[in-house]
């Protein structure tokens, strides 16, 4: 009894202590989700705001604090980029500070097309020198992939990548001709909508296609 009694201060106090940890993570997580959001929703609002340079601003802030969320300290979090990484927060910045610079409306319009291209650089990176961007984020919940499966997120990365090629042709074509209502409707709500598409389309071909023709092969 004695004993049960001396553990019981240690107890609490680590569960105690693992409440403010858990906050601090669902606080994290909150944020990143809300600056990812932010970026869309920016450039929907955008068409209504005859303000460049205020929006180039924005950009900018949303940009770097998407660097920090939930990566601890700002030095931390700079520290664990790559120099591919660092190329493509570059690109933007300078394109970000650019519009806030000249208060350019055509600047604003290709800010987009630029984030394609740079996601392009960030996924192509990985398939030239491996493991590619897909397989980043599979193992990620597992550790261990199979070589088809590895095989298999090399190919969604290369789709991927199509994807990114595609939609920032597209996205600097409406930059250039459509109208200021159309090219934030595309860009902050119908592009995403397409990698919703895309997204569940890979699931839907890995569950239906690449798991049994795996599973068949193991079986063989």
């Amino acid at each position: 009894m004695s004993a049960a009694r001396s553990r019981m201060p240690t107890t609490a106090p680590a569960t105690a202590a693992s409440a403010p940890a858990a906050e601090r993570h669902w606080g994290k997580t909150v944020m990143q989700v809300l600056l990812k959001l932010a970026y869309p929703a920016l450039i929907l609002c955008a068409w209504r705001w005859d303000a460049p340079r205020l929006v180039g601003g924005m950009l900018f802030a949303i940009l770097w604090l998407q660097r920090w969320a939930g990566g601890g300290t700002v030095a931390a979090s700079l520290r664990r980029l790559s120099g591919v990484e660092w190329s493509v927060i570059g690109l933007l910045s300078v394109a970000s500070a650019a519009i806030v610079v000249t208060d350019s409306e055509l600047l604003l319009r290709l800010y987009p097309s630029l984030v394609n291209l740079g996601l392009l650089i960030a996924f192509g990176a990985t398939l030239v020198r491996g493991p590619s961007m897909i397989e980043k984020f599979a193992r990620l919940g597992k550790p261990e992939l199979s070589p088809g499966a590895v095989r298999h997120t090399r190919r969604v990365t290369q789709v991927w990548c199509a994807f990114f090629v595609l939609n920032g042709a597209f996205s600097a074509y409406t930059a250039l001709y459509w109208s200021r209502a159309n090219w934030s409707l595309y860009n902050g709500a119908i592009a995403y909508g397409l990698i919703g598409v895309l997204l569940v389309g890979e699931v839907i071909w890995r569950y239906l296609v690449v798991l049994p023709r795996a599973a068949r092969s193991e079986a063989a």
